[in-house]
C-alpha cells in the first residue's frame, strides 16, 4: 500500500526522473561515504558499493577562497545546483552529480543540502546505513515514513534525526498539495558504526533562540535538542541587527565549526558572510559573531577527524 501511495502521488515521468536521481545521489560522493548504501524506489532496488576510507580528515585541499590556513569559505553561489523538477537542491558538499574533490566533507560533516520539494512530491522509499541524518524544516510540512513504522510530519521549529546504523529505509515527501516544502538535509558520519537504527523528532520554541544560542543537536540523550551518535553540537540563533555573541566550542582540541547563514548578513571572526554562505573554522576555541543585519544562523560543531 505504501509503494502504491507514492506512485499515485508522483506521475510516471517524474518517478523515472526521481529514480535516476536516487541512483546518483550517493554515488557522487562515493570516495568519502562509509559502508554500503542501497537505494530503493517503488520496490526497485539499486545497490551502490561505497569505498571506505581508512581515515576521515579535514578535506582541506588548496582553495583560492581560503582566508587563512584554518578556515574555508563556501559562498552561496558556489554550491552545487540541481534541479530535478520535483526537487531543487543546493549542495554545500559533493552530492549526486555535483562532485568537487575540495568539497567532499568538512571533518565528519558529509552533507548539507538546501532542498525545496514541489507540492505533493517527494523522495521514494530508499535506504541508509551508518549515517546520522538530521533534517531541519524551514517552511511547509515534510512527511516521513520508515521501516520502523514511524509516521510523522515535521515543520518549521522541529528537528528530526535518523540514526541509520545497521540499516533503515524511509521516504519523505511534501504533505501539502498547495505549497513547497523547504528543509535542510544534513549527514554526519557516526562515531560508532552498526548501531541499532533510531528515529526521533522534537518541536522547539523558536523564540528561545532570539539573540542567544539554542542547542538543537548534541551527543547526550539527556541534553537539549535531539541526540546523535557523534560528538557534535548544533546550535541555532536569530540575531537582531548589531547584536554580538561569542560561541565557545565544547571540544576545541578536536572539533571545528561549520557556520551556515540561513538569512541575513553577519561577520564571524572578521569574515563577512551573507545568506546561505558556509564558513568552516578549526583550531579555535571560540567564534565571535556579529549580526550586520537581522540574521538567522546555524552552527555545526563537529570532530575534524573521526578517530
Amino acid at each position: 500500500m505504501f509503494g502504491t501511495r507514492l506512485a499515485y502521488c508522483i506521475p510516471n515521468e517524474i518517478t523515472m526522473k526521481r529514480k535516476e536521481f536516487l541512483k546518483k545521489t550517493i554515488a557522487g560522493g562515493s570516495l568519502s561515504i562509509l559502508g554500503i548504501a542501497t537505494l530503493a524506489n517503488n520496490n526497485n532496488a539499486e545497490a551502490h558499493t561505497i569505498i571506505e576510507n581508512e581515515k576521515l580528515g579535514y578535506n582541506h585541499l588548496p582553495n583560492k577562497e581560503y582566508k587563512t590556513m584554518n578556515t574555508v569559505l563556501h559562498k552561496a553561489d558556489t554550491r552545487g545546483d540541481a534541479n530535478h523538477g520535483w526537487l531543487q537542491s543546493k549542495h554545500s558538499f559533493s552530492f549526486a552529480n555535483y562532485h568537487n574533490p575540495e568539497r567532499m566533507h568538512f571533518g565528519v560533516l558529509r552533507v548539507l543540502n538546501d532542498d525545496i520539494v514541489a507540492q505533493g512530491m517527494g523522495f521514494g522509499t530508499h535506504a541508509h546505513q551508518n549515517m546520522e541524518i538530521i533534517s531541519i524544516p524551514m517552511e511547509g510540512d515534510l512527511e516521513h515514513k520508515d521501516s520502523m513504522d514511524n509516521v510523522a510530519v515535521i515543520k518549521s521549529g522541529d528537528i528530526q534525526v535518523l540514526s541509520a546504523g545497521t540499516g533503515i529505509t524511509h521516504s519523505e515527501y511534501n504533505k501539502n498539495k498547495d505549497k513547497e516544502v523547504k528543509f535542510l538535509q544534513i549527514w554526519v558520519f557516526p562515531a560508532t558504526k552498526n548501531v541499532t537504527p533510531r528515529y526521533d523528532q522534537i518541536s522547539l520554541n523558536v523564540a528561545d533562540r532570539k539573540n542567544k544560542f539554542q542547542q538543537v543537536v548534541s551527543p547526550n540523550p539527556e541534553d537539549s535538542g535531539v541526540w546523535i551518535h557523534q560528538n557534535a553540537w548544533f546550535n541555532m540563533t536569530n540575531l537582531s541587527e548589531g547584536k554580538e555573541l561569542t560561541y565557545q566550542l565544547n571540544n576545541p582540541e578536536k572539533n571545528g565549526v561549520y557556520v551556515f547563514v540561513l538569512n541575513g548578513n553577519t561577520t564571524i571572526n572578521n569574515q563577512p558572510l551573507n545568506k546561505r554562505d558556509g564558513f568552516g573554522v578549526w583550531d579555535i576555541s571560540e567564534l565571535d559573531i556579529k549580526a550586520d543585519t537581522d540574521a538567522e544562523i546555524l552552527l555545526i560543531e563537529i570532530p575534524m577527524n573521526n578517530n
